[in-house]
């Protein structure tokens, strides 16, 4: 088992951030990770809530740590244009040292596609521009010079130069549509991540990721699983009672909806928790956290909950 933390950069200052930053690149963790938002989406009706953006919140954690793999659960495909976002990944590649992993999907947050008049386009369309972008993303990062006229996408004669440092940068897809997104998954994706499952759902969707391997001809064993999970932990059963009630805090009215797929409890009900989304199939388990952040939760899950599991070698 490998962890890794994904935090919103929303509702907090810099300095929270690279407070964050320096804890998760010096405690063991594989990964770090942003999101992809305009606006705070811990109240949908508050816009005026502070959120910083995320390729520039990205490349601040690239330049601040040394360890951790960096990347983006995920980058909205409707924002920016496919050689942007390319160009982006390269530069963070650079920045980093070859830690970059980009993650991308179709985002969901239709207030954000209205206030700044990009076209929030029908799930299919949307859809349709994920797997476009994730293939003249492939090809760009393999060197190659891309022309594609897709039904969302288009590029003519277009190269990425310079390359990533790494020889293959990993490629990550977002979602967990059984009939069409985990469909394109299997078909191109090199890591896959859904937020806020349980583990017996997670373990649904991880079998139908399978299937959809298989029926495209592709070794399962080349997608690394990933499950996003809330982190609500205690010293004891007080402590968790409060870290619970601080969920409508940072999550608003889709407090019940993510719920279940929070680490919640003691140090040992979380370690026990975690061993089911294992035995579901989640190679790591990185912790959504949000703003204001727990840092005590946090320490305590790297030093009671973190040893009960071997870590190896980067997937």
């Amino acid at each position: 088992m490998r962890f890794g933390v994904h935090a919103g950069p929303q509702d907090c200052s810099l300095d929270d951030l690279r407070r964050l930053w320096a804890i998760v690149d010096g405690a063991g963790f594989h990964w770090y990770s942003v999101w992809d938002h305009l606006y705070s989406v811990s109240d949908l009706t508050d816009t005026s809530k502070p959120c910083f953006e995320g390729i520039s919140t990205m490349t601040a954690a690239a330049a601040a740590t040394r360890n951790v793999r960096i990347g983006c659960l995920v980058f909205c495909v409707g924002y920016r244009n496919v050689g942007v976002l390319a160009k982006a990944a390269a530069t963070i590649d650079h920045v980093s040292g070859g830690r970059c992993e980009l993650g991308i999907g179709a985002g969901w947050n239709q207030s954000e596609f209205d206030a700044f008049h990009m076209p929030f386009l029908p799930i299919k369309d949307r859809l349709d521009q994920v797997e476009e972008t994730a293939i003249v993303l492939r090809r760009l990062f393999d060197g190659e010079r891309v022309t594609l006229a897709g039904k969302q996408v288009r590029v003519t004669n277009a190269i990425c130069a310079p390359l990533p440092l790494q020889k293959r940068l990993r490629l990550w897809i977002g979602g967990q549509g059984e009939k069409r997104m985990l469909r394109i998954v299997a078909r191109h994706a090199d890591g896959w991540n859904v937020p806020f499952l349980p583990p017996d759902l997670f373990a649904r969707r991880n079998g139908v990721l399978t299937d959809w391997c298989e029926k495209e001809r592709r070794d399962p064993k080349t997608i690394v699983r990933t499950a996003n999970v809330g982190l609500a932990i205690g010293t004891d059963d007080a402590r968790v009672r409060q870290q619970e009630e601080k969920l409508q805090l940072m999550f608003g009215g889709m407090t019940d909806w993510v719920k279940p797929g929070h680490l919640l409890g003691t140090p040992a009900a979380v370690a026990e928790r975690i061993g089911e989304y294992e035995r579901a199939g989640a190679d790591w388990v990185i912790l959504a956290l949000r703003a204001p952040f727990d840092f005590d939760g946090l320490d305590l899950f790297i030093r009671e909950v973190m040893p009960k599991f071997r870590q190896g070698g980067p997937l």
